[in-house]
């Protein structure tokens, strides 16, 4: 949606200090290394730099336009001041304002996704879905915060709708996201563990994760995981408005029949006593989840059986969230890399044990912000590797020794398991014990930085 300075100034009541109110502004992005030319560039203050301060490179790179704080410009000498710069008291409410003009001035339908784990597989399954019969919006990569929320919905042009992820650490933050982009149906993937340090149960994580229906209207439909306890649960008492999926309970949208294979599954979706066979190219229980509740949506939106059947099977999984990289010797790595969490680490667990090969090898790191609750569930993680009849552990960091502790209590051979203070020490191991038909599982934290280990090891067994 095209505003133009002096619409964007009446939005959020800001103050043009130079150039023409007639620009028109069409683009925003907050970093100027991605800036192109007629872009508009926003500028705000973070805890290591101020973007506040870079309007002047802004410009030298071809912006039309910058929105900056007031209280943080400074005039620098020897430039030229003839395009617009809108000061703003309060960057994160100007976009917020803008984007929720941008929002109430368009006809397209919103889904906002949230939930513990699976919330950016899950929103990519939807839009693989309803773009088949839309043009479709979606939230990039994972701008799913109160900077990215906004920013996804300023790119807002033609779409008919729009899948907007919602991420949280702290209480509060699901419902001002959703009071911006007011989705007609809401998504809860289910309820784990994540950021369970910060918020202290589970039962206030469901809390949070629920604020997405202080946005929706009245006659919005919620979207469940009915597998999920705390969400079933909740279920049997508000059960108005809300569209189940599950596998193991009674839902609106059950799967059956399910074959899983190393590197897809096959099931059925039965709603409504009919039953659609769906194929989906990724393995692992979590993407038939992640499956029901795209088809489930779309379903809501009307959109014909055979495109949502086109739709799952044509999804294209994001780069770090369990790709599977096939190399020579018949070697392959799960590349989990993102991000991780018990219930993600249980899944990716039960991906690798189900692939083809001599050996499967698990390189867990520590899982992150889960507070007084992190020796438990990283024993939990350790317990789920026994589970899976994992070949060979590997751990890295202090958290994750209580996943090889109790991994080792459980009956594991200590021969077979590897505890690790750093990313050098794993990458020397494995080249050293990696053989033809291993499987390796990489998962952790994203502040581990696994992905060194893995393109370390993918640089290593392309030069054998």
């Amino acid at each position: 949606m095209k505003l133009s300075v002096k619409k964007i100034i009446e939005i959020c009541n800001g103050d043009l200090y130079c150039g023409a109110d007639t620009v028109i502004c069409s683009n925003y992005v907050k970093d100027t290394r991605i800036l192109n030319i007629g872009d508009t560039y926003i500028g705000f203050k973070g805890d290591n730099f101020n973007g506040n301060h870079f309007y002047v490179d802004a410009f030298n790179k071809g912006a039309n336009c910058v929105i900056i704080e007031k209280k943080y410009f400074k005039v620098e000498n020897n430039f030229s001041y003839d395009k617009p710069i809108i000061l703003v008291k309060d960057s994160l409410k100007a976009i917020r304002d803008i984007a929720i003009y941008i929002r109430n001035n368009s006809k397209a339908s919103f889904v906002g996704v949230t939930g513990s784990v699976g919330k950016t597989s899950t929103r990519d399954m939807i839009y693989s879905v309803l773009k088949e019969e839309f043009k479709t919006l979606k939230t990039d990569s994972n701008a799913n915060n109160q900077i990215g929320l906004p920013l996804t919905l300023m790119r807002l042009n033609d779409e008919q709708v729009g899948v907007i992820e919602m991420g949280m650490n702290h209480l509060g933050e699901i419902e001002y996201l959703s009071n911006i982009a007011k989705p007609h149906i809401g998504v809860i993937t289910n309820i784990g563990t994540a950021h369970i340090g910060e918020l202290g149960s589970r039962e206030n994580i469901l809390k949070a994760k629920l604020e997405i229906k202080n946005g929706m209207p009245s006659d919005g439909k919620l979207v469940i995981n009915n597998d999920n306890d705390l969400l079933h649960e909740y279920y049997l008492k508000n059960n108005r408005n809300i569209i189940t999926i599950g596998i193991d309970n009674d839902s609106d949208f059950l799967a059956t029949d399910i074959e899983a294979y190393p590197n897809y599954s096959i099931f059925n979706i039965k709603y409504l006593e009919k039953k659609y066979p769906i194929y989906c190219p990724i393995p692992g229980k979590a993407f038939i989840y992640n499956s029901l509740i795209a088809f489930a949506v779309a379903y809501l939106f009307n959109i014909p059986t055979e495109k949502i059947i086109l739709g799952i099977k044509n999804f294209e999984l994001t780069k770090n969230r369990m790709e599977i990289i096939d190399l020579k010797n018949k070697i392959k790595l799960i590349n989990g890399v993102y991000n991780a969490s018990v219930d993600s680490m249980k899944s990716s667990l039960e991906v690798l044990k189900n692939q083809e090969g001599m050996r499967k090898i698990a390189v867990l790191g520590s899982m992150l912000e889960l507070g007084e609750f992190a020796n438990k569930l990283h024993e939990e993680v350790g317990e789920a590797v026994v589970n899976n009849n994992i070949d060979v552990l590997i751990t890295v960091g202090p958290l994750a020794n209580s996943i090889s502790s109790k991994a080792i209590s459980l009956g594991m051979p200590k021969q077979n398991v590897h505890i690790l203070n750093n990313n050098v020490e794993a990458i020397d191991l494995l080249k050293n014990i990696i053989e033809p038909n291993d499987t390796i599982l990489f998962k952790a934290s994203n502040g581990l930085n696994f992905k060194e280990i893995l393109d370390c090891l993918i640089s290593y067994i392309n030069n054998i």
